[in-house]
């Protein structure tokens, strides 16, 4: 994650016309979009600063600053709240093991949600727990950690381009999601070990991962091809575990009586006949 507030900043300049900042646009440029010294001159600070900030040199930098560089680059909320995260990184300790991390009662939590597909999230997108639906659906179960790591099940295993109808949308958020929660944990290792094994072994990781796009994915709506429920429009909403701000729980809610809702149903008796 080195130099990752230069990069982040330089990608942000460069979606950025001059003519949309009131500045002329002649002249040759060797890069698109604001040169520093323009981001400086709107931001209200002198261009050394701005330049010490871009290289990571910029520890104390201020929350007036910041707000300034996000308004003159267009940032959203979720791009000014990783902006404030690379700019003063909280170094932390590796996380422990993260299954242990998991409380019995939020067990039973998913337990109860039996009509709902229902997992915990770690910071990683490592799935840590689940019910039973949500098995039934993504097959926790039967595989070992790495396939319930979602970015490694989502960019390293083929099947997953059939489960997911719309793949290339699911990959944009996963990405964004994920370069979000390593801009608020950059001493992390297995996070860095993450990122540099998906850069490794898949070219559209890598082409997302250098559009450093940020943004949760706390709610939304999931498409799933599942081989015995057929085509599933699953919406869904994050929710924070109390006492652990790391850990979300990802749960399915689709509308009570739709045709996704009645499949799930069956998905669940089926399953259960096979485990019978």
């Amino acid at each position: 994650m080195d130099g990752e507030l230069g990069d982040f900043l330089r990608s942000r300049r460069a979606r950025i016309r001059p003519e949309e900042r009131g500045l002329p646009s002649y002249g040759r440029r060797r890069v698109p979009g604001l040169r520093r010294e323009e981001v400086a001159q709107l931001a209200g600070v002198s261009v050394d600063y701005y330049v010490r900030l871009e290289q990571g040199r910029g520890p104390s930098v201020s929350d007036a600053v910041l707000d300034a560089v996000a308004r003159v680059l267009r940032l959203d909320a979720a791009e000014r709240e990783y902006l404030r995260a690379v700019a003063r990184p909280h170094r932390r300790g590796a996380d422990g093991p993260a299954a242990s991390r998991v409380r019995p009662g939020v067990r039973l939590v998913l337990d109860g949600m039996d009509r709902n597909p229902a997992y915990v999230l770690d910071h990683r997108m490592d799935v840590l727990a689940w019910n039973a639906l949500a098995d039934a659906l993504l097959g926790f179960d039967g595989t070992g950690p790495e396939g319930r790591s979602l970015p490694r099940r989502l960019f390293l295993d083929p099947a997953a381009r059939d489960l997911y109808p719309d793949w290339p949308t699911v990959a944009a958020q996963t990405v964004a999601h994920l370069r979000l929660k390593a801009g608020h944990h950059p001493g992390d290792p297995a996070m860095g070990e993450l990122v540099a094994e998906l850069s490794r072994s898949c070219a559209e990781f890598r082409r997302l991962w250098a559009d450093h796009l940020v943004k949760p994915c706390d709610q939304g709506v999931k498409h799933v091809r599942h081989p015995v429920a057929g085509l599933l429009t699953l919406p869904y909403e994050t929710l924070v575990v109390p006492g652990a701000a790391d850990l979300t729980i990802v749960a399915y809610t689709p509308e009570p009586g739709s045709e996704t809702a009645e499949r799930l149903a069956l998905l669940g008796s089926w399953a259960t006949s096979q485990t019978g």
